[in-house]
């Protein structure tokens, strides 16, 4: 549905005449001409007025909302501002995944998408929704899974559970090289520290391969991550030093600036040093 120009589905609707179209997850906004066409009902998973627009439920974790919701609605003009036709809601967990939230919004619309969009056509005009409690959820970009370990650990903690798979996963840098992080929790009553340096590696368990770092606020245990594409590894065996930093700072990019300029000129005098022999031949 994602690879269908807009031409190809206007003369699919023309040449098939349903009686209902149902879209989920199609991320263009339909013209007019085509809604005048025939029914559209639009499935949206979030708590309709709130959380129109993309990444709905990975925006629900992120901004730590109690609960994720479906929404079955007719589709207008206007981004996800219909009438309400169905909705409910699932709660989320301190441990759920967005695949989690997934799985359980996927199951109520294999529920309750038929007998919604039997009910529409059979007359159910729904529910108007309120414009003014409208919210909207802007696009995400792989770039903003960037963890920044100044940030709260239950914001962190949220942030890699709202971009588990299928998603690219939160990241943050080790030893100057992209690290994703894909199990992680927040470590209830942790030692305080008075000295803190967030994203600095506190402690490191060998034997069952999680790593304790430090962030704005408290610590954060990590267990699983990837610093290869498909290699997902305990956190242990990638991160094994107490002294090491997880994230880009100031000082680890001008060392690695003032390493390449090293190389560039040794390999500059190597160049020039090669070109004064060719020219005594």
């Amino acid at each position: 549905m994602h690879e269908i120009s807009m031409s190809a589905l206007r003369n699919l609707i023309h040449r098939l005449r349903p009686d209902c179209v149902v879209v989920s997850s199609f991320q263009r906004i339909l013209p007019r001409d085509l809604l005048s066409s025939c029914p559209f009902v639009n499935v949206h998973y979030a708590p309709l007025p709130r959380f129109r627009g993309r990444a709905s439920v990975n925006w629900a974790i992120i901004t730590g909302e109690p609960s994720a919701a479906i929404t079955i609605h007719v589709l207008d003009q206007d981004l996800d501002a219909g009438n309400v036709l169905f909705q409910r809601s699932v709660p989320i967990d301190r441990s759920d995944t967005v695949a989690d939230l997934y799985d359980r919004l996927n199951e109520l619309q294999l529920h309750h998408l038929g007998a919604t969009v039997a009910g529409f056509l059979n007359g159910d005009r729904g529910q108007p929704q309120s414009a003014e409690a409208a919210t909207y959820g802007c696009t995400r970009l792989p770039a903003d899974g960037e963890i920044d370990w100044a940030a709260g650990t239950f914001a962190i903690d949220a942030l890699i559970r709202a971009l588990v798979p299928p998603y690219p996963g939160a990241f943050t840098y080790h030893e100057g090289r992209r690290m994703a992080i894909w199990r992680a929790s927040a470590i209830d009553h942790p030692p305080a520290y008075a000295g803190r340096v967030p994203g600095r590696v506190v402690h490191v368990s060998r034997d069952e391969g999680y790593v304790d770092v430090l962030t704005g606020d408290g610590v954060l245990r990590i267990f699983d991550v990837e610093d290869e594409p498909g290699r997902r590894v305990p956190a242990a065996h990638v991160v094994r030093s107490v002294r090491a930093t997880l994230g880009l700072r100031t000082a680890d990019l001008l060392s690695r600036i003032e390493a390449l300029e090293r190389e560039v000129g040794a390999l500059r005098d190597q160049l020039m040093l090669t070109g004064d022999k060719h020219a005594h031949v």
